[in-house]
């Protein structure tokens, strides 16, 4: 088992506890921006936290209209 596998288990086991954390840290950057970037910060967030309960994995960061970016 490698060091990813071992934190991917970790943050399912705890996953209310990182997703929390992930709110947290998004509510501090979007505080030191001023709102700026309130909608990225937002996206990054929900995208960060589709991976923490597993449905993210091979997910696409979006255009501003949701759609995949990347093939």
């Amino acid at each position: 088992m490698g060091f990813l596998d071992k934190v991917k288990g970790l943050a399912g086991q705890h996953a209310d506890k990182v997703e929390g954390a992930i709110d947290k840290v998004a509510g501090v950057v979007d505080e030191k921006t001023g709102g700026k970037y309130a909608d990225q910060i937002d996206r990054g967030a929900e995208t960060a936290k589709g991976f923490v309960d597993g449905d993210g994995e091979n997910v696409a960061v979006g255009d501003e209209e949701g759609g995949p970016t990347t093939p």
